[in-house]
């Protein structure tokens, strides 16, 4: 998860291998940029995108929605890091779906703002930043998680460009990850596929741990870890591992070398396209058998 040792560790790392300064990366990253950061599509799809609100027991929730422009397809649904739905967010969403899904990319902070809750380019290691989006995730729990899960599955699932006769996928970043461990365990019958990316606190001491609820699960999962993230706490990849094997749930662990948190998003300042392209490949192996 996002917090102060994180922030000191990828500063550290950008002294070593920062190629281009800030204010350069949020020019390029800005708006339609995004998109020209992301490899293209292998016989892409054309898509219709929009902007939806969709009711929550907690109020409505501004999200947005990319999909194939003829057919039916598997749904996925993305939940943002901690700097919410943005452009970033946006363009991998567009990106998924021109590999033939109907995804959906929430706001996970709609009970406070809509989105965006930033401008283009902040950073979480800002401190004016954080103290802007800290207060928004500090509202989510165990409980959001789920009844947010519920909703969001149920939206999708009345959408046209959805075929319901094929699983759901659910992909997360940072805060996002437990709530993939949440929607899969909820929604067992209905989620076939997870995937986490540098996902924090999918295991703890907690008695409402994200990963108490793998033995509810069906789905075929991917865990994503920041080499960074893993050599804090080396063992929590085991306590994964030792839970999705004692519920024979297939999960795929992997730390990926050289990564830092973070790694995996377009606009991160320490996005490494090489870890990320590896990592987006893993998901897109597990969906296509796993939501066939």
């Amino acid at each position: 998860m996002c917090d102060n040792h994180t922030n000191e560790e990828n500063e550290a790392y950008l002294k070593l291998h920062q190629k281009m300064n800030r204010r350069t990366f949020g020019k390029l990253t800005a708006g339609a940029g995004m998109m020209m950061m992301l490899p293209s599509v292998l016989h892409a799809q054309d898509v219709m995108e929009m902007d939806v609100n969709i009711e929550t027991p907690d109020g409505t929730a501004d999200c947005y929605f990319v999909h194939p422009t003829t057919g039916t397809h598997a749904a996925v649904i993305i939940w943002p890091d901690i700097l919410g739905l943005r452009p970033a967010f946006r363009a991998m969403g567009k990106r998924l779906a021109q590999s033939g899904y109907s995804v959906l990319v929430v706001n996970p902070f709609y009970r406070s703002a809509k989105s965006p809750v930033v401008a283009e380019g902040a950073s979480f290691a800002d401190p004016a930043i954080a103290a802007i989006v800290r207060p928004m995730a500090g509202q989510l729990n165990a409980t959001t998680h789920v009844t947010d899960a519920r909703a969001f599955v149920a939206w999708v699932d009345q959408q046209s460009s959805v075929d319901t006769g094929r699983k759901i996928g659910t992909m997360g970043y940072c805060m996002g990850g437990p709530i993939v461990m949440r929607t899969a365990a909820t929604l067992p019958d209905r989620v076939g596929a997870g995937a986490t990316f540098h996902g924090g606190g999918l295991n703890t001491t907690n008695p409402d741990s994200p990963h108490l609820g793998i033995a509810n699960m069906q789905a075929s999962m991917l865990i994503a870890v920041a080499a960074n993230d893993d050599e804090r706490d080396p063992e929590s990849k085991n306590v994964l591992r030792a839970a999705f094997d004692a519920a024979g749930v297939t999960a795929e662990i992997e730390v990926y070398e050289g990564s830092m948190h973070g790694w995996c998003v377009p606009d991160s300042a320490v996005y490494n396209e090489l870890q990320a392209e590896k990592a987006w490949g893993r998901m897109l192996a597990i969906f296509e058998t796993a939501l066939a």
